[in-house]
């Protein structure tokens, strides 16, 4: 689970970076520094509720009756297989273009009031906080109880992403977005893949799906659950070698499509703007005196 919560935790912490970064260095481009405090209000909002979400799902479950906490983590995995497609499209689409979005919308909102801009701030922090909540329960759930290796690799994760968007920033480090996002993508489908599977398994032990009984393969014999093969399998990709058909089919029909729409090249009707690297990308207007106080 180290792995897997790493990349997951890096993936959705660049991704708030890159909003933090963009509209950080656009303000100060344009040399409206009295609206900052305004933005990281917004981003440390959307950080406090993230976390308070993740605590009262991680937590507050723990009273619950098994079959309960069953049903509550198949239905989470399930969610956060749905957050974790729609992320990895977005990116893949957006990478050329956020940079741009984003300044239209700071933009926009710095005519409306400091509320407003707040609001970009919170909003484009809080939906991968969300991601980021819904998908530790799901990991700690799959990892069991007393197992610390998911919130390990969401540190690891989260503290290299806040790491990397400060180099970013400072212009110590290019990234290029696309490949990176693409190279993500790609693998975190394959993590989703097995999050998908384990919360099926999980509305099975709940009695919501059938066929718990109904083991498609058993590899156990070549590939030990609890050896070091089956454990670096489990912690990546929540691999088991006795896979019900339920988990075998989910599995395969998730990685064969998903993975085939994401890779397949995308159609570009209109020139797009280059993927954002560095502050320097992040053009800016002429600069605007900040209004008196």
């Amino acid at each position: 689970m180290l792995v897997s919560n790493a990349l997951i935790g890096l993936r959705e912490g660049l991704e708030a970076a890159l909003v933090v970064v963009i509209l950080v260095a656009f303000l100060v481009k344009t040399g409206r520094h009295w609206a900052l405090r305004w933005v990281w209000l917004g981003v440390g909002t959307a950080v406090a509720l993230s976390v308070v979400l993740g605590a009262v799902l991680t937590y507050g479950t723990s009273r619950l009756s098994f079959e309960q906490q069953e049903l509550i983590g198949g239905f989470a995995s399930i969610i956060a297989v749905v957050f974790v497609t729609g992320m990895v499209f977005w990116m893949r689409s957006a990478a050329r273009t956020i940079s741009g979005e984003l300044r239209g919308r700071l933009d926009r909102a710095l005519d409306l009031g400091p509320l407003a801009v707040a609001l970009v701030g919170f909003l484009g922090v809080g939906r991968e906080g969300l991601e980021t909540a819904i998908f530790f329960y799901a990991t700690t759930q799959a990892a069991g109880a007393g197992n610390s290796q998911p919130l390990i690799g969401w540190v690891l994760g989260l503290t290299g992403a806040v790491a990397l968007g400060g180099l970013i920033y400072r212009g110590a480090v290019r990234i290029n977005l696309t490949a990176f996002f693409r190279w993500t993508g790609s693998l975190l489908v394959v993590v989703a893949a097995g999050i998908l599977a384990y919360g099926l398994h999980d509305l099975q032990e709940a009695g919501l799906l059938p066929g718990l009984g109904a083991v498609a393969f058993d590899i156990s014999s070549v590939i030990a659950h609890d050896g070091w093969i089956g454990n670096l399998l489990r912690g990546i990709f929540n691999f088991t070698p006795q896979p019900t058909v339920v988990q075998a089919v989910a599995w395969s029909l998730y990685v064969a499509v998903i993975l085939t729409l994401f890779l397949r090249p995308q159609r570009t009707s209109q020139p797009s703007e280059p993927a954002p690297s560095a502050p320097a990308d992040l053009a800016a207007r002429p600069s605007e005196p900040a209004p008196a106080n």
